[in-house]
């Protein structure tokens, strides 16, 4: 079968005084939103064309089928299916959930402290069993305050478009029908008689927050506040002591907050603190004292607290630390706990609030490593906490840390039945020396028996976008990867806050281009100190990671031996251009704005993947995406690989692969998760000649 072609309808758009053409650009039909909900909708000649790409990545793969099987046992064989969470306790009951040998989706439970009840909340696979959808993304999942009502949010495309359900838990039915089009997110009131959730408008945006009665119909509930301003998305949460209900509205780098109270009695949002540009703030209440957690004049935040009735007079509680993120602490009545992160490591803090001391907390030997903090019970005089740990080589372990005594037992350690050992394994963190002379920190792990001679296979992984950070935890799925001679390096390029929230503005707007040559820099540190030679890397990234391999690939395309785009944000100048889609507005303080200012236009347009497409040799490529993705919609990837066959010189593989029934997190269900990594990995091992 020879590679599909997608036939060329050339349109030509003057933008600032520059001629844009694009042979493609009918992909992106007119009425594209719609098809996220209606997939009849999806123009014919497309749905051909995908169709076709389709079964050419079919033909790729068919004589991976067996590799495919072993490598799904593989990675199945190292889960616990039937396992159990930890337990989280909410005034009369313990609730965890659970997962089953042949199951794909969580059960949820709890039991009643007082009569020793055990009872099933939700039950993942139940639940799908009742719809006809072959997508199940599960949104949020609530109890309210009394205990006695359940809302959980369904998305049965890939949308995101969630659909909220509440359920009395004493006769296990559902009131009334769903409540349609929302983004999923769950919030009750106080008194539990009613809900506050987030309607999507036609651009799939949150922008507005109604107010439902349980058990009414839905035209009866009441717009409590509606955004107007373009680019920010709303979200509303309750605070530590109840007092409250706080309205958040912001992008990416700037947000203003609003307060109800808890009962209610005005349902008009009083503004808290109005927005500045860049400045972030999230807002919580607790023992007649706001706090606020800001990067107001503390570029890597800082917590503040004010008394509730001097709310503009602010005291310091954690003071901001150079080059060192300050994470959002627990709040309990007699302490405080967070994360700080430097190099790309995180350490562990409690402050004794009443004492006025802080000390981080020794746990851990590793010199990489991952951890988390969160709460053990609803219930602030507690002194317990959970702290989760892992590394790239060590499994997950949760630790019930007893803040008053300085102790801890672990209460959940992760078991891999097939078996593993870590001292099989060496994690190392080095540093690239990029472009400008910033260390890049990487952290590569790799089996004690690969020697570093120059001829291993690298996956270089790579994300750097919306200051989200490369985690350094621990993941099964590599095993597979690693135990055939395969280094897996992870690249904390600027564009992510591994080093400070500085790291992040060094990548994005007018220096996104940092990003890509971090990636690129790593990439040649890895070859120059004997961990690969050119042609052996393998790019890996997905979504703003996808831009990311797109860019690289243009410019650098001699490193590398493949490259796996999921779900690639490739097309970046022709979304940043339509404020039409779901995203491109509320990432102006993340890319720019092309359409208003010629300056983010040409920066834009000089790395757009899609735009710089050349006539040269390019790498092994397999791009995925989903039909019903609205973060990146499917015609970015169409676009690309039909742009990039026609101009690459090589013969080497280019694979497009179009998941008809799913959204940008790709398929739902254990089972369909692991077969598509498995997939992936099999397109490693083929083009690395790697065949058992």
């Amino acid at each position: 079968m020879k590679p599909p072609i997608l036939k060329k309808k050339r349109e030509r758009k003057k933008i600032h005084n520059n001629i844009i053409t694009d042979d493609y650009s009918w992909v992106h039909q007119k009425n594209i939103l719609e098809v996220l909900s209606s997939p009849t909708k999806l123009d014919k000649d497309v749905r051909h064309y995908l169709d076709q790409e389709n079964k050419y990545t079919d033909l790729f793969f068919s004589d991976t089928k067996k590799l495919q099987k072993k490598l799904f046992n593989e990675i199945k064989g190292r889960i616990k299916l039937a396992d159990k969470s930890v337990i989280f306790k909410d005034k009369r009951y313990l609730y965890w959930t659970k997962t089953t040998e042949k199951g794909n989706y969580s059960i949820h439970l709890r039991k009643n402290l007082n009569t020793k009840k055990e009872e099933v909340i939700w039950n993942g696979d139940k639940e799908k069993s009742k719809f006809n959808s072959p997508y199940f993304g599960v949104g949020d999942l609530s109890v309210s305050f009394d205990d006695k009502v359940l809302g959980y949010s369904l998305d049965l495309k890939g949308s995101e478009y969630y659909s909220i359900y509440l359920r009395n838990l004493k006769t296990k039915k559902d009131f009334n029908n769903p409540i349609e089009n929302t983004n999923g997110s769950i919030a009750f009131s106080y008194d539990s008689k009613y809900l506050f959730y987030i309607k999507l408008d036609k651009n799939h945006r949150s922008k507005e927050i109604y107010l439902h009665k349980i058990n009414s119909k839905t035209k009866a509930d009441k717009l409590i506040y509606k955004e107007r301003i373009d680019r920010f998305s709303v979200s509303i949460s309750t605070t530590t002591d109840k007092k409250f209900y706080v309205i958040t509205s912001g992008d990416h780098s700037t947000n203003k907050c609003f307060l109800l109270p808890a009962n209610l009695a005005s349902l008009t949002p009083k503004l808290f603190k109005n927005f500045k540009e860049n400045i972030t703030y999230s807002l919580d209440s607790w023992d007649n004292h706001f706090y606020l957690y800001t990067n107001d004049k503390a570029e890597n935040f800082k917590l503040l607290k004010s008394k509730h009735k001097k709310k503009d007079i602010f005291y310091e509680v954690i003071a901001p630390k150079k080059n060192i993120i300050i994470g959002n602490p627990l709040i309990l009545k007699k302490w405080l706990v967070w994360i700080e992160k430097e190099n790309a490591n995180y350490k562990i803090y409690i402050k004794n609030i009443k004492k006025n001391f802080a000390k981080e907390l020794k746990l851990f030997n590793d010199n990489v490593k991952q951890v988390s903090c969160s709460y053990y019970e609803k219930n602030l005089n507690s002194n317990f906490i959970y702290i989760s740990y892992s590394s790239p080589k060590s499994t997950h372990k949760t630790l019930l840390f007893n803040l008053e005594k300085n102790e801890y037992k672990i209460v959940k350690n992760q078991i891999i039945p097939s078996g593993y050992n870590e001292k099989n394994y060496i994690v190392e963190r080095v540093y690239a020396p990029s472009h400008d002379n910033k260390n890049i920190p990487i952290t590569i792990v790799r089996h004690k028996k690969t020697k570093l001679d120059g001829r291993s296979k690298v996956l270089l992984y790579g994300y750097g976008a919306y200051g989200s950070s490369l985690g350094n935890g621990f993941s099964t799925n590599k095993l597979s990867l690693l135990n055939r001679g395969i280094i897996w390096a992870n690249a904390h390029v600027r564009g992510g806050k591994d080093c400070g929230m500085n790291w992040w503005k060094e990548g994005k707007m007018l220096n996104k281009k940092n990003t890509f040559k971090d990636y690129i820099s790593c990439a040649k540190f890895l070859i120059k100190n004997k961990y690969t030679k050119p042609k052996q890397i393998i790019g890996m990234g997905g979504s703003a990671g996808g831009l990311l391999m797109g860019a690289v690939l243009n410019e650098a395309p001699e490193i590398f031996l493949a490259a796996i785009l999921a779900v690639p944000f490739v097309d970046s100048l022709t979304t940043n251009l339509d404020h039409s889609l779901p995203l491109t507005i509320g990432e102006f303080k993340e890319f720019g704005n092309a359409k208003k200012y010629k300056k983010h236009f040409e920066y834009i347009k000089s790395y757009a993947p899609y735009n710089n497409i050349k006539k040269q040799n390019y790498p092994h490529i397999f791009v995925t995406t989903s039909l019903f993705d609205n973060r990146v919609l499917y015609d970015e990837p169409t676009k690309y690989v039909a742009k990039l066959r026609q101009y690459k010189k090589d013969k080497n593989f280019l694979l497009l692969k179009t998941e008809m029934n799913a959204g940008h997190g790709g398929k739902t269900g254990r089972d369909a998760s692991i077969e598509e990594l498995a997939q992936e990995f099999s397109f490693i091992l083929k083009v690395s000649g790697i065949s058992n």
